[in-house]
């Protein structure tokens, strides 16, 4: 009796099924250079009130904010205040003392009368008709921004240039971060040719590869290898045992269809990999498969053509590689189409789109429909992809989907 496959799983039980297998990866600590797109796994506090004394937010003149009321106009000029100097006091609350942004507020003083309110001659200052001397204008005051005990970053953030600043003030020069996991992409197929090497009109390039380790790099993981090999059961066996032995995740393109060379499912399961799922209920990519390895090594089996590749890579992979490194991950993007779409599909389907901006300012999905899964060239000035549920009937313009952003 023929063993009856189990239907496709929809793209939210995919999702679910990749997620509870994935193993959490543990954290490890990084100089701070070193941290650009890495999950940030430790809550990061401020060293000491931030800022750390009032600081003038403007060159001027630092003065006492109750002798301005009081109607004093014409004031001398005692010191300079720089910036990175200790605080000086000043003596006389009818003068003032100059100070330049970034200073530190001189004692005495409450409040800074920016150059542009006031003239300078022979040591004293006189202030204009429209200078005002309001108690603590121009000054930030000590631990606005932040205080100690109150966390300035929290786990599970992507550091960006922002935060990394953040962490700087914060005086670390080292943080915790999820540590990467070692990644190989492989493509299989006796037809694929690197760009640069010389190419037969029966071959093809070896794209998908580069998309793949690019749209990786994008979203912050870096420890990536790549490898080609031949439709070869005995080449395959070899080197996806050597991949499993040194590698946490491997992204495989091609292969995994039902065809007579779709030889990886089989090398896969020879090899110890357990099968979680084979098939997707989405066009394009529903040949997808996923297993894990005997070590909990994630296994990621993406159709060969490229917009099915790169589409589950974006839709399934870099997610959940993400959560498994701790990340907090943003639900997918709300847009509402530009225009009615009929796909007439009882699967999920995934469609390339631009990004257009209606009068109001509100973002739009421009549906860019490719000629098949093979047409990679009309991704290129595309913006991501949006998800569309099983529908027969018309999606109508100002329908909302979930825009997967590459």
């Amino acid at each position: 009796m023929t063993r009856q496959r189990p239907a496709p799983l929809t793209p939210q039980q995919a999702q679910a099924a990749i997620d509870t297998r994935l193993i959490a990866l543990p954290p490890e600590v990084r100089p701070l250079e070193q941290c650009i797109g890495q999950t940030l796994r430790e809550d990061v506090y401020a060293e000491r009130d931030n800022p750390p004394f009032d600081r003038v937010c403007m060159d001027g003149i630092a003065v006492d904010s109750g002798a301005i009321g009081r109607g004093i106009r014409r004031l001398a000029l005692e010191a300079m205040q720089p910036a990175g100097a200790p605080a000086l006091t000043l003596s006389n609350r009818e003068h003032a003392i100059e100070v330049m942004t970034g200073a530190i507020l001189p004692r005495g003083t409450d409040s800074v009368i920016p150059l542009e309110e006031y003239d300078v001659a022979d040591g004293f200052v006189t202030l204009k008709a429209n200078a005002a001397g309001t108690p603590y204008r121009n000054v930030q005051r000590r631990g606005a921004d932040s205080q100690p005990g109150v966390p300035m970053l929290c786990s599970g953030i992507r550091l960006g240039a922002p935060e990394i600043a953040v962490a700087a003030s914060a005086g670390l020069a080292r943080v915790k971060v999820s540590r990467q996991p070692d990644i190989v992409v492989i493509s299989t197929g006796d037809e694929l040719i690197d760009p640069g090497q010389p190419i037969a009109e029966y071959q093809v390039r070896r794209s998908n590869v580069y998309a793949l380790v690019a749209a990786l790099r994008d979203h912050g993981l870096d420890r990536i290898a790549n490898d080609h090999v031949r439709d070869d059961e005995r080449e395959l066996s070899e080197r996806l045992g050597q991949h499993l032995a040194a590698r946490d995740v491997l992204i495989l393109s091609g292969g995994v269809s039902r065809g007579r060379f779709d030889l990886v499912p089989g090398v896969l399961k020879s090899l110890g990999v357990g099968e979680v799922f084979h098939q997707v209920a989405q066009r394009p990519g529903m040949p997808m498969w996923f297993g894990v390895g005997a070590r909990g090594q994630a296994v990621f089996g993406l159709p060969g053509n490229p917009v099915s590749t790169l589409l589950c890579l974006v839709r399934y992979v870099v997610p959940a590689l993400l959560r498994a490194m701790g990340g907090t991950l943003a639900a997918p993007e709300p847009i509402a189409l530009a225009s009615s779409i009929k796909l007439g599909r009882s699967d999920t389907s995934f469609l390339p789109v631009s990004v257009q901006y209606d009068a109001r300012g509100q973002a739009q999905a421009v549906a860019r429909p490719t000629r098949g899964s093979g047409d990679f060239l009309a991704l290129a000035g595309t913006r991501g992809f949006i998800e569309l549920p099983p529908r027969l009937e018309e999606f109508p313009a100002g329908y909302v989907a979930s825009l997967y952003r590459w």
